[in-house]
Formats: C-alpha cells, structure tokens, sequence
C-alpha cells in the first residue's frame, strides 16, 4: 500500500492514529513501520480495559527479522484489541491502515492526536529521514 492518508495522524515512531465519531481513537503501525519490519509473524497486544500512559511501549510487533516495541501516541485506557491479528498477523503488512489495526484507546485528554503530525508533516519527516 502506498501513501499516507490525509484522515490520519501520525508519531514520530510511525504509529498512526484515527480519530473517531464517538471520541475514541484507533491506533496502529504506518506503512512505512511495517515495510521496515518485514513479514509480521507474531503480535502481541495489551489487555482491554487496561490504562496505556502515552510514551510507553504498549505491544510488540515480531517479524522474521526482529521484534519490535510499538509505543503509544498518546494515552487511553485500552478499549478493545485488533483479535484477528492473533492468527494473521501479517493483516499488519497487507493493510496496515485498515484490517491491521492495533488497539482501540478512549484517550486521556481529547485534544491529544492534535498534538502528533498530520500527513503532510509525517511525509515529510520521512523525506528529510531519507526513507
């Protein structure tokens, strides 16, 4: 999948997040992120209904190459868990902003995804990242 989609926000260490109707927020690993990484194979998720500060690494990604922390964007109490991603975790790699989904968050502060880049700045960054 190529692109960045402009509906999204983004962290500087590639997560992205989507801002809900109801005021939740879902967030999961840019396209970018799972290219680097390689072939998912595994995924570790944290349990519903538990409080993920923002900065922490809340799961862990593991690909043929290596495993990866995912940290959060920002804080929430978690909501609900990407289940499918327990036997397929390579719906990350196929569609990393759709059917790869990570968590469901209720965050913390409801302004808190203002404060991460939009599309354009999250392009950017990695223009000037070289990648």
């Amino acid at each position: 999948m190529n692109g960045i989609p402009e509906n999204l926000r983004y962290s500087e260490n590639h997560e992205w997040v989507r801002e809900e109707d109801d005021g939740t927020v879902v967030i999961g690993v840019t396209d970018h992120a799972q290219q680097a990484l390689g072939e998912l194979v595994f995924v570790e998720l944290p349990e519903s209904g538990q409080d993920i500060p923002e900065g922490d690494a809340f799961a862990v990604v593991e690909s043929v190459k290596a495993a990866s922390d995912v940290y959060a964007p920002l804080g929430g109490k978690v909501l609900a868990v990407n289940e499918a991603l327990a036997d397929a975790p390579e719906l990350i790699n196929s569609s990393p902003y759709e059917d790869g989904w990570l968590v469901r968050l209720q965050p913390a502060a409801p302004t808190q995804a203002e404060q991460l880049m939009d599309s354009g700045a999250y392009q950017q960054m990695l223009a000037e990242s070289g990648a």
